[in-house]
């Protein structure tokens, strides 16, 4: 439907306020994910509690792997409660998880403390994705999300800052006390101005709901409404059909290639870094610098999928984090540490973004959220190994190595993709949720 001149005003004020709700939202997860690497080398400084490496590796997994569980029962019940809901329980959930961390009299009370942080996270990231595609105008759709996705960069920027400032004058356990923050600040926004999803409320029959929502913004109901579409959810085995098993595979390892790599470095970063001889305040650093170019990056990436494909391009970024990642084992002056750390990180989270955005464009429609789904889904056990297997390399004295290992990840990326045939469908998916 065609709207007025005020409609679509009062429909671009929606999106505004629902994409800056969103992004701060998305600035927790990546809050989240990051601050453990920039706190990881004090905890296991702090003799009196006891962390060894090989530990903080099975923390950081414990953190990943609630964040899988959480993701998995936040898409169960997301058609029963909604995701307004869904994302005020997650936010309150990780904020008491992050003053448990603070408050944790032992390793083993510290990862529980992780763990249910990471369940409170799961759903935090696709439930925001969501609310942004459905009030984003359809021409800025991607915008929308390219925007949001900026935070989770953001956010481990912070961590980097948190890391360097306040961890160095007031202990590590100050950081997790920020950390519960949001439960007192943006709880209370969001509660206050982030509406429910608006077709989740039609589906429900809740009509006089979304019909309030409508009006209370000054949009018609019908611009809520989504358009038809062929779209539709299909079984997974519709995606090991004889000319999409081997592309399906393929993306598969990709996906947990790259977030092996994602999260592998995200968590030992710092600790790797300081292990390669570099002091503590520049290991802790490096954290805030990758996040910065990691923001490039999206930015970046996203103008240049549009024009050479999102395979191609994550070929290459896949390629380039590797070097970049195989570099930051050779000693160099700072000021050149610094630079390479930047470009990996353009180059690290794109590359895995892409992945997504690349799946869309090799099935059909009936097939593509479920090949979406799964990729995101096979790709998270990557996540929980990642940090692993940075824990057991690190203990090991094995530092270089562990530069070696992650580098070959993004190699492996890179040849998977590479080996998928060229696209079988001619149209691009529709704007793809892109999720870490």
């Amino acid at each position: 439907m065609s709207l007025s001149a005020p409609q679509v005003q009062a429909a671009s004020r929606l999106s505004v306020r629902v994409t800056a709700l969103c992004w701060i939202l998305v600035l927790l997860d990546g809050l989240d994910l990051f601050v453990y690497g920039a706190i990881l080398p004090r905890v296991l400084a702090d003799k009196d509690f006891g962390l060894t490496a090989a530990g903080g590796g099975d923390v950081g997994s414990l953190t990943t792997f609630g964040m899988l569980l959480g993701a998995l029962a936040a898409g169960m019940l997301t058609d029963v409660l909604g995701r307004r809901k869904i994302i005020i329980t997650g936010v309150t959930v990780f904020s008491l998880a992050s003053a448990l961390c603070a408050l944790a009299p032992d390793v083993t009370t510290f990862g529980i403390a992780r763990f249910v942080a990471g369940v409170g996270l799961g759903g935090l990231l696709p439930s925001a994705i969501a609310l942004v595609m459905e009030y984003a105008p359809s021409w800025r759709k991607n915008l929308a999300v390219t925007v949001v996705m900026t935070a989770h960069q953001a956010g481990g920027a912070v961590a980097g800052a948190l890391g360097l400032s306040v961890a160095e004058s007031l202990g590590w356990r100050s950081v997790f006390w920020l950390g519960a923050i949001p439960l007192v600040v943006v709880l209370p926004l969001i509660v206050k101005l982030l509406p429910e999803s608006v077709a989740f409320l039609l589906a429900k029959g809740r009509t006089d709901k979304a019909e309030a929502i409508a009006r209370r913004h000054g949009v018609p109901l019908e611009a809520f409404t989504p358009e038809k579409t062929e779209e539709q959810r299909s079984g997974l085995r519709s995606l090991f059909t004889p000319s999409l098993r081997m592309t399906t595979i393929l993306f598969w390892i990709a996906s947990f290639a790259g977030l092996l790599l994602v999260y592998g470095v995200s968590t030992w970063l710092p600790t790797m870094m300081r292990g390669n001889g570099y002091n503590l305040g520049s290991s802790i650093s490096f954290l805030l610098v990758i996040n910065i170019g990691g923001i490039a990056g999206l930015l970046v990436a996203g103008r240049l999928a549009d024009r050479l494909g999102s395979r191609r391009v994550a070929i290459a970024w896949f390629a380039l984090t590797a070097a970049g990642v195989a570099l930051m084992a050779i000693p160099m002056p700072l000021p050149l540490t610094y630079v390479v750390v930047f470009l990996t990180g353009a180059w690290l989270f794109s590359a895995q973004t892409l992945i997504y955005a690349a799946t869309g464009s090799y099935y059909p429609a009936a097939g593509r959220a479920t090949a979406l789904g799964w990729v995101s889904g096979i790709g998270r056990f990557g996540a929980v190994f990642g940090p692993w297997l940075g824990g057991v390399l690190v203990a090991g004295g094995l530092s270089k190595l562990g530069f070696a290992v992650f580098a070959v990840a993004g190699v492996l990326g890179a040849v998977m993709l590479l080996c998928v045939r060229r696209a079988p469908l001619a149209a691009a998916a529709a704007p793809v949720p892109l999720d870490h």
